[in-house]
């Protein structure tokens, strides 16, 4: 158990500490290239990991409290693993995405009420609206939203490519051509590397196939 805590405090740590610079320092959409093919551009996303989100506010809701039942089913599933011995090829992978899902649920829970500005969901037009300026963190419970309407921040951002197409070319002259266009975060990477993982070694981690 102490593997799993340690694994999940490291990668909530590096998470939330990352959302937190961004909101903090970044406006909604700004975007600073770090390198070639890699930028941090701030967006934030209502829905799933990698931007997809749908239903609105509904659908929020529903994603959270899926959220949190997998996360209730992850611990039921490391107590059953622990008490029968399983191999670090499936404790370390599952750990790695037990610290996704929570790092976002955070995001999806808490964010609305822990910072004064961020997107919201008008009811009358069913769309989320953008904001303006950089947010600050407020006293607990006096944020741009409540409990749940938070959204989850989005910053890392790597354009395998990213060209404007010169406008003398034949009917695609001038348009701006992205290839790999998602934004994501560290818990997003976090589910991705854990589920690459029990990928990889899904021999090794379920030797006698799956049992729930």
């Amino acid at each position: 158990m102490k593997k799993i805590a340690l694994i999940t405090l490291i990668i909530l740590f590096i998470d939330q500490a990352s959302k937190f610079y961004i909101k903090t320092h970044f406006n909604l959409g700004e975007s600073v290239p770090v390198f070639p093919g890699f930028k941090l551009t701030f967006v934030e996303n209502p829905g799933m990991a990698y931007g997809f989100h749908f239903g609105g506010l509904l659908g929020k809701y529903f994603l959270v409290i899926v959220r949190i039942a997998l996360i209730g089913f992850m611990i039921y599933l490391f107590s059953k693993w622990l008490k029968e011995g399983q191999s670090n090829y499936l404790i370390i992978p599952m750990a790695i995405i037990f610290a996704g899902a929570i790092g976002n649920l955070i995001d999806g829970m808490f964010y609305g009420m822990l910072f004064d500005s961020g997107t919201v969901y008008d009811e009358s037009i069913e769309r989320w609206i953008d904001y303006g300026g950089i947010s600050k963190v407020v006293e607990f419970g006096s944020g741009y939203s409540t409990f749940m309407k938070g959204c989850v921040v989005d910053m890392l951002h790597f354009p395998l490519v990213d060209w404007n197409v010169p406008a003398s070319w034949p009917l695609i002259g001038g348009k701006h051509i992205e290839f790999f266009k998602y934004i994501f975060n560290v818990a997003d990477s976090a589910i991705t590397v854990g589920a690459a993982l029990l990928i990889i070694f899904r021999k090794k981690a379920f030797p006698n196939g799956f049992d729930f």
